[in-house]
């Protein structure tokens, strides 16, 4: 679950609401693997931080849902697979896992939550990674074995009439290979749910962070919210942009779950086609917006990510995302028309190469 954007705005509202000056309420938490960060800007803070803890537990819920391999409802689906059976799962997880497939077919594949296994085999279901290289026998096994979201199906549920539909559905896969893990989804889906909850506390303007990827409601104050890219090799922000009401940002990196070894960087984006560590990218960013903004800012960044410098852009016009933007290995900047708008690049001598 990398992210690269780091809140910039951060520092200036924190400095001005210990001044008084603007009624501003801040909390983070550490859900997901990483930190989150719940701003909001022009509420009293008896009535931010009820709003706010009410977004914090449906993290908690979130994470205690969809944990890939400690006990979840997702890792006893898991179970289930790679034993053959079949499982009864709750609704909101039987939908979880249509919408997944819909984004995996819509990304030809490179959004693949399927490959737990292959996380897994490279260390990258731990908090610390060791620096060790999977057998390449068990890779291959995984790859040939091809586990895809298509191989779940859903069965009549075992309990028809009034409401059977609150029991759960009944879910198999086809194919015993198949490991879910939602890390490239879950933590847009919880923007979603955390704007959600917001708006109906009547909360207008804040900003949620969930390790790098943001969605924003409403401004801060006068202006929109300015959010910082984190750069991916060099400390400070790559550039700036102003974020607006219902806009969500998403991002994937090699440079925060990675490890080194040889000299060479092995990050947790795994290339579904080969079963590898995708390389030859630092970065890739989307901007969304809409009812799904913060879903579709998880979701769709990977594939960009895995589909690289030769085929970035064309995945980036498969899933319907016009900002969008790559760095390579080399560090150069590739990004859409759309997204060049909206930039302010904090090193006046970049030239990105627009595409």
């Amino acid at each position: 679950m990398a992210g690269l954007i780091r809140i910039l705005a951060m520092v200036a509202v924190l400095s001005l609401a210990a001044c008084g000056k603007e009624p501003l309420y801040q909390e983070q938490g550490y859900v997901f693997g990483t930190l989150v960060d719940v701003t909001v800007y022009g509420e009293s803070e008896p009535r931010a931080r009820q709003a706010v803890n009410e977004v914090l537990q449906e993290f908690q819920r979130l994470h205690n849902l969809l944990h890939a391999w400690q006990p979840s409802e997702l890792s006893e689906l898991n179970a289930a697979f790679a034993r053959g059976e079949s499982k009864t799962v709750s609704p909101e997880l039987a939908a979880m896992l249509r919408d997944a497939a819909q984004l995996s077919h819509q990304s030809q594949g490179l959004f693949n939550p399927a490959i737990g296994g292959l996380v897994q085999l490279w260390g990258f279901h731990a908090d610390e990674f060791k620096a060790a290289l999977p057998d390449e026998k068990q890779i291959a096994a995984l790859v040939a074995a091809n586990p895809q979201m298509s191989d779940i199906s859903f069965l009549p549920s075992p309990h028809r009439g009034e409401g059977a539909g609150e029991r759960g559905e009944l879910v198999r896969s086809n194919n015993k290979a198949v490991w879910l893990d939602l890390g490239g989804y879950a933590k847009g889906y919880a923007l979603d749910r955390a704007a959600e909850i917001l708006r109906k506390q009547g909360i207008r303007n804040a900003l949620v962070n969930i390790g790098g990827n943001v969605l924003a409601l409403g401004q801060h104050g006068k202006r929109p919210w300015r959010v910082g890219i984190q750069h991916p090799r060099k400390p400070g922000a790559l550039a700036t942009l102003e974020l607006r009401d219902g806009e969500a940002i998403g991002t994937s990196g090699d440079y925060q779950r990675y490890f080194m070894l040889g000299g060479t960087r092995y990050c947790h984006l795994i290339d579904p086609r080969s079963g590898h560590p995708a390389q030859g990218v630092q970065a890739a960013m989307v901007m969304t917006r809409g009812a799904r903004a913060g879903l579709l800012s998880d979701a769709t960044s990977k594939p960009l990510f895995i589909a690289g410098t030769g085929g970035w852009r064309a995945a980036a016009l498969q899933m319907n995302l016009p900002e969008a933007m790559l760095v390579d290995a080399q560090g150069n900047i590739h990004l859409t028309d759309g997204l060049q708008k909206r930039l302010e690049f904090t090193d006046k001598g970049i030239h990105p190469q627009v595409e």
